[in-house]
């Protein structure tokens, strides 16, 4: 089963207020694309939103989420009246699609961003915004696997500074085993619990620490 970012259920609501919010930064208080961005990343309000806290996703509206992400990381602005339009910009695809993606790959901000600018996203509405949104999902995970080539464990084998062939005999783990994982050729969050212990005692990680996020399980 595919881990998401938070539950279903508020898939109605949390797309929408990002798409509100991202409309009302950048459009009604003029706020720049790169510096909504940076905010976003970094900011607590961003971390609750992408942990889905229900007073994040369901609770507020969008124009509530982009002030307390602004005020978050004390960017100044001159604030204007709350402003959510039913003809919908790119502004507000933009943000609702990020909002859908963060969702299905259980992904912070920060991480899409060091992909996929905020920008790039805005430059997207043009060819995605008619077609399914798992379009626009596979293209994003392209990015991201582009972005981060390396699988968790391939890093966390060079950190401690081993061979494949010497992790494999120290964990009891077979070499071919762990060149498929490294390679993305087979799904490491599918492996047997107790391969997943034997490499991580090996490896001085937890054994989540070498599950697959979303977006990359999604190639193997």
């Amino acid at each position: 089963m595919a881990i998401r970012a938070y539950d279903e259920m508020y898939l109605d609501s949390a797309p929408r207020i990002l798409g509100d919010a991202l409309d009302f930064a950048l459009v009604t208080l003029s706020i720049a694309p790169k510096a909504f961005e940076d905010a976003l990343a970094v900011s607590r309000s961003g971390e609750l939103f992408a942990m889905g806290n229900p007073r994040y996703v369901a609770g507020m509206n969008g124009c509530e989420f982009a002030r307390a992400v602004l005020a978050d990381v004390a960017l100044p602005y001159e604030d204007a009246p709350d402003a959510m339009y039913l003809d919908k910009s790119p502004e507000y695809w933009a943000g609702w699609a990020l909002a859908y993606y963060q969702w299905h790959a259980d992904a912070s901000f920060l991480t899409v961003f060091q992909a996929v600018s905020l920008e790039e996203i805005l430059a997207m509405y043009a060819v995605y915004h008619e077609m399914d949104i798992a379009r626009f999902v596979e293209c994003m995970d392209e990015r991201l696997r582009k972005n981060e080539p390396h699988t968790r464990l391939y890093r966390k084998r060079k950190a401690v500074g081993l061979s494949q062939a010497r992790l494999a005999r120290k964990a009891g783990v077979s070499l071919r085993q762990i060149q498929l994982y490294e390679q993305g050729r087979r799904d490491i969050n599918r492996a047997a619990a107790i391969t997943l212990y034997k490499l991580s005692k090996v490896l001085f990680c937890t054994v989540e620490d070498l599950l697959e996020p979303q977006w990359r399980s999604a190639g193997a």
